[in-house]
């Protein structure tokens, strides 16, 4: 249960309040308890429009912001969105019809989307969407620098203004401008550190334990990920702070940490849904390309990183909370009017946190104990709120004009040792320089007595400094990161982008057929971006049902299958009912063409399913066995020109070979095959680094091994004498499979098709998260859907029990029964149910809790003897 609220006997010992600073807020200031937050979400958005303006960068200027993963996934995954609130789409929140041929969504909702801003691209065109994705960025800045200027006041009383100041440094800390500013999800853990203090700082004073749990359950449901980070991170600082308070008996420091731990699990739980659901997902997604954590940033590299306006090429935690903060973390140690165990206490929490950033057994702890697919120092952000925290305790106990020297000292001395490190930017050494003098000069100013006259001058340079200080950090991070070729900017919703839109509606014909937008690759997630029913799927959470089924058949992936790819071959397109594709012209990704075909249908009917031949079986078999007729010739390979391969057990080693500038042509290996005149050549080789030459042209592969596979992919028509020459030109030594090469039968494969058509359904519909068709009389053996069957598929026959589907080559499949006439399917997230459970009996434990302490409250009013006058 938990615990009771306290009786003023029991409540805790207050903290120790400094001497206020002039200028601290009273009930009629001008900066009361709402102005305060107010001034810093407008001060820190100002400042980070005013950059972004300055640079030119959307939406105030041309250059594109839609760079590394915000291009990639979360502009299109906030399109889906847009279409699930416009009911433009099929599938809902449970099932994505449009990408990887069909995948489950909520994890993907919960984890991208539960930002409470992103509801906002709702309010926009589609077109515009890339406006809302920045506006997330721009409003949690401002909402979580409102917040941290709160906390603050509940960490220690004192000026309004100036904790709004020192929290821009929050809102716009060197994480925010380099790791948070291109993942709108995790922005949220910007809000939820100080949401998260909040709580904790009500359970030290054993008040409001609902409005507690609530606060925590909204940090964990806008971005589980981040929130996680904060409730570590202030755990600790509760923890400290316990350890540090002065005359607290140690049973009450226990009760706190009881009644915090409660608080946390309570608050947690009613975000359960979010947790199971994506912990199920997780454990059922294709698993990323294995990391280590090898190279460690030296001790000097981490402390330049609290210098502001750069960025380092190599990776680091990025800490940079603004001058003011870092002038007065250094003050902090000479700030005597704080204990020395105080001093002592938050220095250490500082040290230990920065510490386990770069140990890689507590980089798991930070991370979910999970090495991150990319940078190792997500977590980054609370170190800041902590030097935030630290900078104000200094502020807010009045430094003496000899602290702050000390510091400015210690900023000195720092900025000198890290001359020749590269995390300066052009604007270092003026922010350095130039905003720490006046700085100092400021805190000066308003730490020692003045007249009032003097304290309003001190008040706005301190303010100008903090704003052209932050905005001009924005500034020069953004432009210093820019120039790195990784965060090249995507297309997005622009010209092309629309018009490929245009073209996909058009054609719509689901769920008749797929219109897949192909390989074209505006952004990762294409599908998703410009609509259709595609192949191409990036996300955490690609099923590794989904990935394998589909490299299987032949499609291609990149991150060892955690961004798939479409099909580019007939055969796969036909398999999985694409009717149009979208293919880009040669030489200009800008532009592209559709291509036709006609496929089986979303669902057909067999009578038997063949089994797989084995372990060996080459990607033209499983391909067959889906069709269910045979459609390729698989010729013998002969090496006769170019350099001689090296036999092995399934193929060929290609020894490691220059490409000529003067004559590509002349280079690597040539096979050569026999194949039926006028069939179509393909080839299968997903490993394959190279060039591969054809009759029809020449195409690249990228792959490598598991990271990156290659698909089908087509080279021309055999020629008259049916004689094939195909080309290999390795990137070094490369492996080409025995059976690289298959002609497919145009004809054979019209014929397949046809007859999968004539067993096709009557009726058949797929929208939301069901599959219902209404089958020909006499249907018997099993339905097969063109759809990875994942798990929490679930199917009745002729209203049947529901029953899990089978695999057939990966795809949905069901059995039928003797003469079945109806089939339907709907799929459920695994682990959605047991969240909502818990999340109730969460919500019964609030509840009984918010009800308790209203009767005891009524109860107290009406035995109070009222005072007569």
């Amino acid at each position: 249960m938990a615990p009771t609220p306290a009786t003023p006997q029991e409540a805790v010992r207050p903290l120790e309040v400094a001497r206020p600073l002039p200028g601290s807020t009273h009930p009629r200031g001008t900066l009361g308890r709402l102005a305060a937050p107010w001034l810093a979400a407008v001060l820190s958005m100002g400042a980070y429009c005013l950059a972004l303006a300055a640079y030119g960068s959307y939406p105030f200027g041309p250059r594109s912001r839609a760079v590394n993963d915000l291009g990639n996934q979360f502009v299109p995954f906030h399109a889906r969105l847009w279409d699930l609130m416009h009911g433009t789409t099929s599938g809902d929140l449970f099932f994505n019809w449009s990408s990887g041929y069909g995948v489950p969504f909520l994890a993907d909702f919960f984890s991208y989307l539960m930002n409470p801003f992103s509801w906002l691209v709702g309010l926009f065109p589609r077109a515009l969407a890339d406006l809302p994705v920045f506006l997330v960025t721009l409003l949690s800045i401002g909402l979580g620098a409102a917040v941290m200027t709160v906390f603050l006041g509940r960490l220690q009383p004192g000026s309004g203004l100036l904790r709004a100041l020192l929290s821009v440094g929050y809102g716009l800390c060197a994480w925010v401008l380099n790791d948070g500013f291109a993942d709108p999800m995790w922005m949220w853990g910007l809000v939820a550190l100080p949401l998260t203090g909040i709580a904790a700082d009500w359970c030290l004073r054993r008040t409001r334990w609902v409005a507690g749990t609530l606060l925590v359950a909204l940090a964990w449901a806008g971005n589980f990920y981040t929130a996680a980070m904060a409730t570590l991170a202030m755990a600790l600082v509760l923890v400290l702070r316990l350890l540090t308070a002065a005359g607290m008996p140690w049973r009450d420091r226990l009760r706190v940490l009881a009644r915090a731990a409660a608080t946390a699990l309570t608050g947690i739980l009613l975000a359960a849904p979010v947790l199971t659901v994506t912990f199920r997902a997780g454990r059922a997604a294709q698993p990323a390309p294995g990391v280590t954590y090898d190279e460690t940033p030296s001790v000097l590299y981490q402390l330049a990183q609290l210098l502001p306006g750069g960025h380092g090429g190599a990776a680091a935690p990025h800490l940079s909370v603004g001058m003011p903060g870092l002038l007065l973390v250094a003050a902090f140690p000479f700030v005597r009017a704080l204990p020395l165990r105080v001093r002592l206490g938050w220095y250490a929490l500082a040290v230990a946190v920065a510490a386990s950033f770069v140990q890689e057994p507590t980089i798991l702890v930070w991370h979910g104990f999970a090495l991150p697919n990319g940078s190792p120092y997500r977590a980054a952000f609370v170190l800041s709120g902590i030097l935030v925290m630290i900078s104000w305790l200094a502020l807010a106990h009045r430094p003496r004009p000899g602290a702050l020297a000390a510091g400015a000292a210690l900023v000195a001395l720092l900025a000198w040792l890290c001359r020749d490190q590269d995390t300066g930017g052009a604007a270092t050494w003026p922010l350095v320089g130039a905003g720490g003098a006046v700085t100092l000069l400021a805190l000066t100013a308003l730490t020692t007595p003045r007249t009032a006259r003097a304290r309003r001058a001190a008040t706005a340079a301190l303010t100008g400094t903090v704003l052209l200080g932050s905005a001009c950090t924005a500034y020069s991070v953004t432009a210093v990161r820019d120039t790195i070729a990784w965060f090249r900017p995507k297309i997005t919703l622009t010209g092309s982008s629309l018009a490929a839109r245009e073209g996909l509606a058009a054609r719509d014909d689901w769920p008749r057929s797929r219109t897949d937008p192909g390989p074209h690759e505006f952004a990762d997630n294409d599908p998703l971006l410009i609509g259709g029913e595609g192949g191409a799927y990036y996300s955490s959470y690609v099923p590794a049902a989904t990935a394998r089924t589909l490299r299987g058949l032949g499609a291609g992936w990149y991150m060892n299958g955690r961004h798939t790819l479409s099909f580019e071959d007939p055969a796969g397109r036909a398999i999985m009912g694409v009717s149009s594709s979208l293919s880009p012209v040669p030489h200009d990704r800008h532009r592209f063409t559709a291509r036709r075909t006609r496929p089986a249908p979303l669902l057909t009917v067999r009578s038997r399913l063949p089994r797989p031949a084995g372990a060996g079986e080459t990607v033209f078999a499983r391909q067959e066995r889906v069709l269910g007729a045979a459609v390729y010739q698989v010729p013998a390979l002969t090496p006769t020109a170019g350099a001689v391969p090296v036999r092995e057990r399934d193929g060929w080693l290609l020894p490691a070979a220059r490409r000529p500038a003067a004559a590509p042509d002349g280079a690597g290996t040539v096979f050569t095959a026999r194949c039926a005149p006028g069939s179509t050549v393909v080839w299968a080789a997903p490993w394959f680094s190279g060039q591969v030459s054809g009759p029809g042209g020449r195409t690249e592969g990228a792959g490598s091994r598991e990271v990156t596979a290659n698909p089908v992919r087509e080279l021309g028509r055999v020629p008259a004498d049916g004689t094939v020459s195909v080309r290999f030109l390795g990137n070094g030594p490369q492996h080409v499979p025995e059976h690289a090469l298959g002609c497919l039968s145009r004809r054979r494969l019209a014929a397949a098709v046809s007859a999968l058509r004539a067993r096709g359904p009557l009726e058949l519909a797929a929208d939301g998260h069901r599959l219902t068709a209404r089958l020909r009389p006499g249907s018997t053996g099993s339905a097969v859907a063109a759809l990875p069957a994942v798990p929490g598929w679930g199917c009745s026959v002729d209203g049947g029990p529901r029953r899990a589907p089978h695999s057939f080559g990966g795809l949905l499949a069901v059995p039928l029964g003797p003469g079945a006439t109806r089939l339907s399917c709907s799929y459920e997230p695994p682990g959605l149910y047991a969240g909502l459970l818990a999340s109730g009996a969460a919500a019964l434990a609030v509840a009984a809790v918010a009800g308790f302490r209203a009767v005891r409250g009524r109860r107290r009013r009406h035995t109070t003897t009222p005072l007569i006058s």
